[in-house]
């Protein structure tokens, strides 16, 4: 008989009807699939488990930035998620209007696409931004790790959980069967969402607030190319009569597929509880924000939910960690939501294989809170400032106090006045529309997170003062606790960004000609922690050039100093000159990074 075998093994059953995996992770978003594929890449047994039957059933997240592209490059993605987004010079002419059809009031060029700040982003990154809908990222993240290893259970659901000094016995609940049974793990990850049920068994501390305001999302097909084509944009704000009640800011108008896809975001004033919305309530809200009333709309989906304004100040307790929403709960300004979700796994995944590979002490995984609570509460209250912003543009345009639709349309028609006031008011507006930039142009809040726990060692330097704005603008350093700056490397054949030189799951040491010793020495520092420090030795006559003398100007250290990045990229430690004895030099600090003790 011939039995089929195309090498996929099959499942093994348990021996006892407590499933056992290294790392079990409740949720299936943006933080939960990231997780198991940042696990599953580096070898580390996972169960991903949701009570959905599916991933993400509307778009949700969608603006993608350079820091989780680089991620999704150092995980081998990049390009499935390129596949299936709008690119870069797609999503950048953002209008305020009164209406689709209707004037407009303004525009910014945005995320990078303005030619004054394009340049910034092509230097900072070897990837580019883009815009993919949760629906379309979700199953590739799903994909991916189970493809390499994550075992994903659809319609199961998270119950409860008890830890000891070994490990986190969850039990869960088989929604298709309704039997429960218990999954015993050495740690859990709750990626389970803004009303996260791990974070609230561990009882998380947060500050801030939930549902502050309402709004609600309207999924709908129609084709408005005409209307929009000429001016590509994943977004489109839209200042009518109620736009400033609820919501965040505005009437947003976003794109979900260039250009019959689309999800608009309308507030209601949370006060006076949760409407009722029909479809047809829905598509004149639709007809209203596009201006054509007799648009051809198919309504394919109506939810409401409330705007959030909260953070965990500490993101675990014991052999339990929360990450995505379950720590930063905040409105869409900024796209940050999935891509710190994101950002939050690549540090906390890392930091747990080394623990379970025995290469790290326990008190590494501390730095997990450490590290990533300062950027919780940073991106919560960026993204709730980007929302009230919008208030200067109502104040510009005069209707922030108008009582009735007419008066307000009025005060917006008078900006075309020939008159003082009418030119006072242009000032103003323009003056409120430069404030944007910090909600669609913040690259320094984007690429400029900063570490300072023990996983990373400081080389007595002070970390410099910004040149400029540090919410707009990312400035490349390499000091300690800074991401690894991004230059083009490589020889006659090939160009390598550092980023690739330095791939997720080991220690990267970069030296000069001059410094060729540290490769010895991180050889021999490798042999004795059992940890792989590769060393990439940048000069002429190397496997490695500096192309365009970029990371000279870059690496922050003379010829023979060396630049130590973690796995996650941030930079652990530099030494500005090779030491005396830089195998001692670099033993004590690989060890003290991952908590080796003396």
């Amino acid at each position: 008989m011939v039995i089929f075998n195309d090498g996929v093994a099959e499942t093994e059953t348990p021996d006892s009807n407590v499933v056992e995996t290294d790392v079990l992770i409740v949720g299936s978003g943006p933080a939960g699939s990231s997780a198991a594929l940042f696990l599953s890449s580096l070898g580390v047994p996972n169960i991903m488990i949701t009570k959905y039957r599916w991933t993400a059933n509307t778009p949700r997240a969608h603006i993608t930035n350079q820091r989780t592209m680089e991620i999704f490059r150092d995980l081998g993605i990049e390009e499935q998620v390129l596949a299936d987004a709008t690119p870069h010079h797609m999503i950048g002419d953002t209008v305020f209007c009164t209406s689709i059809a209707g004037e407009e009031i303004g525009r910014i060029l945005t995320w990078g696409n303005h030619p004054a700040r394009h340049a910034d982003y092509e230097l900072a990154s070897p990837s580019l931004n883009c815009d993919i809908p949760q629906t379309y990222l979700e199953p590739i993240l799903v994909k991916n790790a189970t493809m390499r290893g994550t075992q994903t259970q659809f319609s199961t659901e998270y119950l409860s959980h008890t830890q000891d000094d070994d490990g986190v016995s969850v039990r869960v609940l088989n929604r298709l069967t309704g039997s429960e049974y218990t999954i015993r793990a050495k740690y859990l990850i709750g990626a389970d969402g803004a009303r996260s049920k791990v974070a609230a068994d561990i009882a998380l501390p947060y500050e801030g607030q939930m549902d502050i305001a309402g709004s609600m999302n309207i999924t709908f097909k129609a084709d408005i190319a005409e209307l929009v084509g000429h001016r590509p944009s994943v977004l489109y704000w839209v200042v009518q009569p109620g736009s400033n009640i609820g919501g965040i800011g505005a009437g947003l108008v976003r794109m979900v597929r260039p250009w019959n896809e689309w999800l608009i975001v309308w507030g209601f004033d949370i006060n006076e509880g949760t409407p009722e919305v029909s479809e047809e309530d829905a598509r004149q809200v639709v007809r209203n924000l596009i201006g054509v009333p007799d648009l051809d709309v198919e309504i394919t989906g109506i939810s409401l939910w409330g705007n959030n304004e909260q953070y965990a100040t500490h993101l675990q307790k014991g052999r339990v960690f929360c990450a995505g929403d379950a720590v930063h709960k905040h409105p869409p300004s900024n796209g940050l939501g999935s891509n710190t979700s994101i950002q939050d796994s690549y540090n906390l995944a890392w930091k747990l294989a080394a623990v379970l590979n025995g290469q790290a002490g326990e008190e590494l995984l501390e730095t997990y809170s450490t590290e990533r609570a300062p950027v919780a509460k940073q991106i919560v209250t960026r993204a709730n400032q980007s929302g009230r912003e919008f208030v200067k543009l109502f104040e510009a345009l005069g209707i922030d106090k108008a009582e009735t639709p007419e008066e307000m349309l009025a005060l917006i028609e008078s900006r075309k006045d020939s008159t003082p006031e009418g030119a006072a008011k242009r000032r103003a507006v323009q003056e409120a529309m430069e404030i944007k930039n910090y909600e669609f142009n913040a690259h320094g809040v984007e690429l400029g997170q900063h570490y300072v726990s023990s996983a990373v060692v400081g080389d007595g330097s002070t970390k410099p003062a910004p040149q400029r704005d540090p919410e707009l603008y990312y400035e490349p350093s390499t000091h300690p606790g800074v991401r690894l700056p991004h230059a083009w490397v490589g020889d006659n054949a090939r160009k390598y960004s550092t980023h690739d030189l330095a791939p997720y799951g080991q220690f990267t040491l970069f030296t000069g000609i001059t410094g060729e010793d540290w490769t010895t020495a991180a050889q021999k520092v490798s042999d004795q922690l059992g940890v792989t420090v590769k060393t990439v030795v940048i000069g002429p006559g190397q496997d490695i050039t500096d192309l365009y003398f970029d990371w000279s100007k870059l690496r922050g250290v003379e010829e023979d100093g060396a630049v130590l990045v973690r796995p996650d990229k941030h930079i652990g430690w530099r030494a500005d000159r090779l030491p005396a004895n830089p195998e001692a030099a670099l033993l004590d600090t690989v060890s003290a990074i991952l908590n080796r003790g003396a």
